[in-house]
């Protein structure tokens, strides 16, 4: 990630798989008691176990339920109507956050002192990754994600112009938070190498906030945390954000973040062009699209020598997918694709 000469790249699949699709290659004779990342060769990261969490968490009920749907309030919080016969996107009713007539009682589960933030034996945790070979990471958490996540999409949408005081302090109080909370772990572990936000606030054609908005709230916010992660060593720090965000891009490089992942080929990304763009100043996880591997090898081969070769020449990329794995992909394909990248990464 810093444009040297490494052995090879790692192999990581960043965002992994669903639990669908490892069902579905356990049928087609992945053993099922393995574990998933040793079974594939991907090579070890880890993240310090700091809990930047609500704390406490919300009592989890059931609130109503007929034969098709269930209705719970979930540990964040959050009401939604969800149907029993599997996965979908629910029907969202309730959020916890309602802006500034409850956060002065909801930001009481973001006290960055809470006992239960760090690991109950810490020296003990500090002491197993003192001789590592694998890199260590810590999330900064998220400034427009967690807000949306609390407050819903279209309630955090209206309060950035009906009250763009409280949008600030809310950001205001997370980076106070976040900043105390993983101070600690910087200083006394000290050889921290990566951090990752989180924000997913874009969808297909782009931000779900205006770029001068980002500039405004979060890009002077950014900045005070990835200083206190750099005064600290740390000098991969991305963020996780899916859809278009190639109009963030720019605003994540001056707050101060330098990798993007995971890089979503559907809505438009393109690895390629972003290096020949930004050349070294970005870097970046992911960005193959995980739909040809539902297809034939082909498709396969043809999107890996498309980009891989290139991108691992080039510097500053670790292959992935560009986002869960998902349940049409046979076990077969993913199979040949993992080929294709050791082939081409060992020679």
């Amino acid at each position: 990630m810093h444009f040297e000469t490494p052995d090879r790249v790692p192999y990581w699949e960043v965002i992994g798989y669903w639990n669908e699709t490892l069902w579905r290659w356990q049928d087609e004779g992945m053993p099922a008691d393995v574990h998933v990342n040793a079974y594939f060769g991907m090579d070890r990261r880890q993240g310090v176990p700091v809990n930047n969490g609500l704390v406490p968490l919300f009592r989890e009920e059931i609130i109503s339920e007929d034969a098709d749907t269930v209705t719970t309030r979930d540990a964040t919080g959050v009401v939604a109507q969800r149907l029993k016969s599997g996965q979908c996107i629910p029907h969202y009713i309730e959020f916890p956050l309602k802006g500034r007539s409850n956060w002065a009682e909801f930001k009481k589960r973001l006290n960055p002192d809470s006992p239960c933030r760090y690991p109950e034996y810490w020296d003990d945790y500090k002491r197993s990754v003192k001789d590592r070979d694998y890199p260590l990471g810590i999330s900064p958490g998220s400034l427009f994600g967690w807000l949306r996540n609390w407050m819903g999409i279209e309630h955090i949408a209206v309060a950035f112009y009906d009250d763009p005081d409280f949008i600030h302090e809310a950001m205001e109080h997370i980076t106070e938070f976040t900043c105390k909370l993983l101070e600690r772990a910087l200083v006394e572990i000290g050889d921290i190498e990566f951090a990752f936000f989180w924000e997913d606030m874009a969808y297909k054609t782009g931000s779900l906030i205006s770029p001068r908005m980002f500039k405004e709230f979060m890009v002077p916010r950014y900045q005070r945390i990835t200083s206190l992660l750099r005064k600290h060593g740390v000098s991969v720090i991305g963020v996780d954000c899916d859809g278009f965000i190639d109009e963030l891009i720019p605003l994540w490089l001056e707050g101060g973040l330098n990798c993007v992942y995971p890089l979503e080929v559907a809505p438009g990304e393109d690895i390629v062009a972003l290096r020949k763009q930004y050349g070294e100043d970005l870097l970046m996880i992911g960005g193959l699209d995980k739909r040809v591997l539902a297809k034939d090898k082909v498709a396969v081969k043809t999107e890996v020598m498309a980009k891989v070769p290139f991108m691992i020449e080039s510097g500053g990329w670790i292959p992935s997918m560009d986002h869960c794995v998902p349940p049409d992909v046979p076990l077969e394909n993913y199979l040949y694709y993992l080929d294709l990248l050791h082939e081409i990464v060992e020679g």
